[in-house]
């Protein structure tokens, strides 16, 4: 007659399936509750970095420039609001004074926009069609240099240079 001794494990071996699942749940989420937990206590107060006004040159010191670098450091604060398609949005990129300003200028070279004219067709028989207006202004026609101040924000902003740039 063989014995038959218990086993180590005791009756683990007789838990059916919904225990087992049960009880790796319960350790999974204590280990996850258990992480959070003690990961929390590593970031002292954590806070949004939103416009926040810092002095560069304090915490960094700038480089030599090359003959189109700048020298100083500069901050533009953007918030995306679509990847896809892209779109940006910038605060207080022009002042209300420089829109004005662009208005004015834009509104002297007023023209209604025009159509590519399919075979058949003439200025006549498509005037009706469109309605908007619009104009073309570089930075050299203003006098007040603010479209030249904007542009090179822009080309900031977009690291792009102003000579890739079109005109407004």
């Amino acid at each position: 007659m063989k014995s038959r001794g218990k086993s180590v494990f005791g009756g683990w071996w007789n838990l059916g399936l919904p225990s087992v699942f049960l009880l790796c749940l319960f350790f999974f989420l204590l280990g996850l509750f258990a992480f959070a937990l003690f990961s929390q206590q590593d970031v002292p107060n954590v806070r949004s970095r939103v416009l926040e006004s810092v002095d560069l040159e304090k915490y960094f010191d700038a480089l030599p420039t090359g003959v189109t670098g700048d020298d100083s450091f500069t901050s533009i604060p953007f918030q995306v609001l679509s990847w896809f398609p892209r779109a940006l949005y910038f605060p207080n990129f022009a002042s209300i004074e420089q829109c004005q300003s662009i208005i004015k200028i834009a509104k002297a070279s007023l023209e209604p926009s025009s159509l590519a004219l399919r075979k058949g067709e003439t200025e006549e028989t498509t005037k009706g069609i469109r309605t908007s207006s619009g104009t073309f202004i570089s930075a050299s026609e203003d006098k007040t240099g603010i479209l030249d101040l904007i542009e090179e924000k822009i080309a900031r902003a977009t690291m792009i240079p102003k000579t890739h740039g079109e005109v407004l």
